[in-house]
């Protein structure tokens, strides 16, 4: 059994920790903020609320924050512009909002704190040229550039956070949804007849780990689509990696045990976030069991797996209703706490 680096790591987080992803259902960040404070005191996130529309999503807010290189809403989405637009100073007010909300919320607040931003790749994807109308992915030079303003803007949107809850230990979390397909070189061109092809794996690492490094703290990069790129997300050196465990392959093993091996943080999207027609949850006693039987088959020691885990859904909740969201946050804190529980009993009987 592997020998694990991380035993005595200083995580962010207490033993037996979770949280959730980002995205939440519902229009309210009132309303958000304090069902995440209520389901997880301990490990807490920002919330996002793409239901209110274009700006509240993932690459509208952050594209917000970008830096000398303003975005506008197109019938296709988001389109790099020549000055700032209504969306884009709704988009900021919005944001804006959501940290005095969170603010608010976590007065007083010590112990880890999770905010998001989309990562380099999945702007590139999602954001098209003024001209071709090609994603800016299509572009090493607008490439280079989205990276440089997206860590300039990340420097700052960390450094805000931190004046507002001073007593948090933050953790950036980069999204990157896209990450696979711009691996993959499945982005469609501006006409959908070709595709965009991918960029060197050393050039996607590099980016990703620019911005990464901007944060000058703790960092995660989620990705719940399929097949994630662990070895390439990896070589930007986050400190944790995010991923829905019930994409995983068999042949996934020896990349995710190579991580967990470093001492990585490991963040188990464990707990679906939609339940289909009359269907329940497993018990969350059966999901930290879930979570320890795919540990071990890393060959991993089960007890580092209370501090190295941390529990959350499988991905976002905006598709969720409000009952389920509630549902699967609470659901994860319960299978977190019980993983400590399982990994002594598990331990002692193979001693």
């Amino acid at each position: 059994m592997t020998e694990n680096g991380a035993k005595g790591k200083d995580f962010p987080w207490e033993l037996g920790s979770a949280t959730g992803i980002g995205s939440m259902p519902g229009t309210d960040p009132a309303e958000a903020a304090r069902t995440v404070v209520d389901e997880l005191p301990d490990f807490p996130f920002l919330p996002e609320l793409p239901a209110r529309g274009p700006g509240a999503d993932l690459i509208g807010r952050t594209a917000a924050l970008l830096i000398d290189m303003p975005v506008e809403t197109v019938p296709a989405g988001w389109r790099i512009a020549e000055r700032p637009g209504r969306v884009m100073r709704t988009a900021q007010s919005m944001l804006s909002s959501d940290l005095d909300t969170m603010e608010e919320q976590l007065a007083g607040f010590e112990g880890p704190l999770k905010v998001s931003l989309a990562g380099p790749w999945t702007l590139a994807a999602g954001i098209e040229l003024p001209r071709t109308l090609n994603p800016a992915l299509s572009d090493v030079g607008a490439v280079n550039d989205l990276t440089a303003s997206l860590a300039e803007a990340t420097t700052s949107f960390v450094a805000d956070v931190a004046k507002r809850v001073p007593g948090a230990r933050l953790i950036l979390q980069l999204d990157e949804p896209a990450l696979t397909a711009v691996v993959n070189g499945e982005i469609p061109t501006a006409s959908g007849l070709s595709r965009i092809a991918a960029p060197d794996q050393a050039v996607i690492s590099d980016r990703l780990g620019t911005v990464l490094a901007a944060a000058h703290g703790y960092t995660v990069v989620h990705c719940c689509a399929s097949s994630p790129a662990f070895q390439i997300i990896m070589a930007a050196r986050p400190d944790a990696i995010s991923f829905d465990l019930s994409l995983v392959r068999r042949e996934d093993g020896d990349a995710i045990a190579e991580i967990a091996d470093t001492g990585a943080g490991i963040f188990a999207g464990a707990v679906r976030t939609i339940l289909p027609r009359n269907t329940k949850d497993d018990p969350p006693a059966q999901t930290a069991r879930n979570i320890l039987r795919f540990w071990r088959a890393l060959g991993m020691n089960p007890s580092q797996a209370a501090h190295q885990v941390v529990v959350t859904p499988a991905c976002g909740l905006a598709g969720a209703s409000p009952t389920r969201a509630v549902e699967a946050l609470a659901h994860s804190r319960e299978a977190a706490r019980i993983v400590p529980e399982l990994a002594e009993e598990t331990t002692g009987d193979d001693e």
